[in-house]
């Protein structure tokens, strides 16, 4: 109903329970609601797999349509094609319908304005709410059309594909799962053109085409429960590269001949590496939940580290305000400044191939030292009771003891040979930590160990 609180608005985009917070009508109100909000006479829009995706998409089709806007349709898609398509076409904005990794029953949309910028949530993305909660729109003298988005998807392969130097690589075997999601479409014409230019690859697929049943479940690589299928079919297989994507493939995750997941915070360092072999002195961008390989590595190639806060609008902000050529989050998040310094979850596994090939070198033995040098705990998730009061007692157990102290995110406290950042999540309500050390797995486990009991003890 008109001013009923929308509350599948989040901070950076849309997700909600369909049927409960988000459904046809709603979904029409936010497609009015943008092409007002931002002016729009061209939009973008893409969906993934879902279900619910095609007819929430044609919905807000219509509600932009309404307000005489062209829509430039990409169908099934992912959430970096719709970030390339708005930028190549000269678009005003862009929609991507996707609930990523979200429950079955969820939905949502990723949204960016023209140049592929992200809203900025207290001014657009709000303003975007408001008139689609007011539901009072009013119908354009000329309804616009939709079309669709013709020659998107090559060009985006073109540009993803310029990211590395094909006669570089090295003949690989790549274990490839799109978890059912939008992946696999986007992987074999990308795939396609790798080997028309002489690619080496061989690839094997693993749970390959869209389905929106998801028979193998909800793709999202990052939870330890999901990752042994891949871990167990690249030993299978034999292959030299593992990778797995999330439903809108706008995240990768990787893993080595061994079938062993790597933590998305050395995937950061190695990526790093990568551009700062090609442009030395280059700004790199990372979050601040662990920072000290990262640092270490740029500065060894003589970079600039420069950090952000954690979430996909601070790190294109800070992308486009230092004009850094890659920026990374452990969440498996990757930024590219030739990509609309948008995030990608095709170029990262590219780039990591070509960074092998050149090294000559396995993903393990690039990744091992790294990981013995800065072991680290991986985020650790609490659900307290008052994040506040939480905080403020690691803050005075701790605080009087550190070396150096950072309050960009949360809290970061440092110490001669450990480290550890706390932070209250942006999107859910959990607590999260992360700890690192230097070279010493025990402190390592030790330091976790207090700071778990710590935080559970409220």
């Amino acid at each position: 109903m008109p001013g009923t609180d929308l509350s599948c608005f989040k901070a950076y985009d849309v997700r909600g329970r369909l049927g409960d917070n988000l459904d046809e009508d709603i979904a029409w109100r936010i497609g009015a609601g943008f092409a007002v909000a931002l002016g729009c006479r061209r939009v973008v829009l893409g969906r993934d797999i879902r279900a619910s995706s095609e007819a929430l998409s044609a919905a807000v089709a219509e509600g932009l349509t309404g307000q005489g806007v062209e829509v430039l349709d990409l169908g099934l898609s992912g959430t970096e094609e719709m970030y390339f398509a708005t930028t190549h076409f000269g678009a005003d904005g862009g929609i991507c319908v996707t609930a990523s990794h979200n429950p079955m029953d969820y939905n949502g949309m990723k949204m960016v304005k023209a140049g592929s910028a992200p809203l900025d949530p207290a001014t657009e993305l709000a303003h975007v709410k408001a008139l689609a909660e007011a539901d009072d729109f009013t119908a354009a003298a000329k309804v616009g059309r939709v079309r669709p988005a013709e020659g998107a998807r090559a060009a985006y392969v073109a540009r993803v594909l310029s990211f590395v130097d094909i006669a570089a690589l090295k003949p690989l075997k790549l274990l490839v799962n799109a978890g059912n999601g939008a992946a696999g479409p986007t992987f074999d014409a990308l795939f396609a053109a790798l080997t028309q230019n002489g690619a080496p690859f061989e690839v094997v697929r693993l749970h390959h085409d869209p389905d929106p049943t998801f028979p193998n479940g909800i793709p999202n690589p990052l939870l330890e429960e999901n990752q042994p299928v891949t871990a167990a079919a690249v030993r299978a297989h034999g292959a030299d590269l593992g990778i797995a994507w999330d439903g809108d493939f706008d995240r990768c995750f990787l893993f080595d001949a061994e079938g062993r997941f790597v933590p998305g915070e050395y995937v950061v360092g190695l990526l790093a590496e990568a551009f700062l072999v090609k442009e030395p002195g280059a700004k790199i961008v990372h979050d601040p939940r662990v920072v000290w390989n990262t640092q270490e590595i740029v500065s060894r190639h003589g970079g600039e580290a420069v950090q952000s806060r954690t979430g996909h609008a601070f790190v294109k902000q800070v992308m486009r305000d230092t004009r850094a050529v890659y920026g990374g989050e452990m969440s498996a998040h990757h930024y590219f400044r030739d990509f609309m310094a948008c995030d990608s979850g095709m170029i990262p596994w590219l780039l990591v191939a070509e960074l092998m090939s050149r090294r000559d070198q396995p993903l393990a033995t690039l990744v091992d030292a790294r990981r013995a040098a800065f072991p680290s705990s991986g985020e650790i998730n609490f659900r307290v009771d008052d994040v506040a009061r939480v905080v403020a007692g690691i803050e005075d157990t701790y605080a009087q003891h550190a070396t150096s102290r950072d309050d960009t995110d949360g809290l970061s406290l440092a110490f001669d040979e450990w480290r550890f950042n706390l932070r209250a999540s942006n999107t859910e309500p959990l607590l999260r930590l992360n700890v690192e050390a230097r070279g010493d797995t025990g402190l390592l486990a030790a330091r976790t160990e207090d700071l778990r009991r710590l935080i559970e003890a409220g």
